[in-house]
């Protein structure tokens, strides 16, 4: 099944979740953060502007992303996989 989001809606894979801390303490399910990074699946067609003009988003598919850890409250799964949908306005930073 394939997915895309309409106007400045983005659709992020999070990268996964760290399993141990950097002094290597492993870490249990209910410990563990959110990442707030991800890979951009799919994105929308754009912003329109109050003048009805569409103004493309600034990331495309592929591009590795910085997000608030509490961004993109809209989480589905498709194929089995869970994927967040968000804004554009969610997203702070493309990881080069």
């Amino acid at each position: 099944m394939k997915i895309r989001p309409l106007y400045d809606r983005v659709v992020v894979r999070r990268k996964e979740e760290e399993e141990t801390t950097a002094g290597g303490i492993l870490l249990p399910g209910s410990a563990k953060e959110k990442p707030n990074q991800g890979e951009v699946i799919a994105v929308g067609e754009g912003k329109v502007l109050d003048n009805g003009e569409v103004r493309p988003l600034a990331v495309k598919v592929g591009d590795r992303v910085v997000f608030g850890q509490y961004a993109g409250s809209n989480t589905i799964e498709v194929d089995g996989e869970k994927l967040i949908i968000m804004g554009e306005s969610e997203i702070f930073a493309i990881v080069e």
